[in-house]
């Protein structure tokens, strides 16, 4: 089984990277002239997400970048953190927490600042946000909300208060979820989309990953535990490359 996960895992990375890389190759002559993007997408809805297309003002773009880069130092965080568990290192019991804690900051993270112009830091009023006509926004706002489940049944189970018949499966079926929700994440008209739409599928390759190995982890049947200790390091080093992926994200 390990040697044909690790084949599987390397042929959809290939894929997936000869895929966005002649995407990006493709549509690099028609977004940037003399080096910089260009101005009529860039400029022409300096409000972006208000316009309905998803074009970005410069202001737009470091924000989600920022957003970006500080939801992967929190998986990186909780990453390191199921590793050292994994391996078994004399860890503070509070570091089994920080998965559910790192996921609750990334949900109300996204939930209330992720958009430029939503509410309650933009112009967007809380109904036209979650329910309106940008489905970029609210596909943020959904992804705020799968953070905070898993965070919530994880910290149930953390606690042994949870359901332990179903274990991990939250976890795992959400996190499966939204990693293949990044091929179809909407991005509107974005003078980078060649780009993002590769850095999203990285990481949703990389995400499905980290959701297969803690599935096989928690239900491997009459698995020794040498081999689940091998699958929940996989699980956490998944984790920790899909917030590397993050730290590095750029438009």
């Amino acid at each position: 089984m390990k040697r044909w996960s690790y084949r599987l895992a390397v042929l959809l990375l290939a894929i997936v990277s000869s895929t966005g890389l002649s995407e990006i190759q493709a549509q690099a002559p028609s977004h940037h002239q003399n080096g910089s993007p260009d101005a009529s997408v860039a400029t022409a809805h300096p409000e972006g997400h208000a316009s309905g297309l998803g074009a970005r003002s410069p202001d737009e773009i470091d924000f989600s970048e920022f957003h970006h880069h500080v939801a992967g130092v929190f998986i990186v965080l909780f990453g390191l953190a199921e590793l050292g568990n994994a391996l078994k290192y004399p860890l503070p019991v509070w570091t089994r927490f920080m998965l559910p804690g790192a996921l609750s900051m990334i949900g109300v993270f996204v939930l209330f600042g992720d958009d430029h112009s939503a509410w309650p830091i933009g112009s967007i009023d809380f109904i036209d946000a979650f329910f309106g006509q940008d489905r970029e926004m609210m596909e943020h706002k959904l992804y705020g909300v799968l953070a905070l489940t898993i965070a919530f049944f994880e910290a149930l189970r953390r606690s042994g208060r949870g359901w332990q018949a179903v274990s991990a499966a939250p976890l795992v079926i959400l996190t499966l979820a939204g990693s293949l929700w990044l091929f179809a994440h909407s991005h509107g008209d974005h003078p980078a989309l060649a780009k993002i739409q590769f850095q999203h599928s990285l990481l949703g390759v990389v995400g499905i990953g980290a959701a297969l190995s803690k599935g096989v982890a928690s239900w491997l049947p009459s698995a020794s535990p040498h081999v689940t200790k091998r699958w929940e390091v996989a699980w956490a080093g998944f984790e920790i490359l899909f917030g590397a992926l993050l730290l590095i994200y750029s438009q």
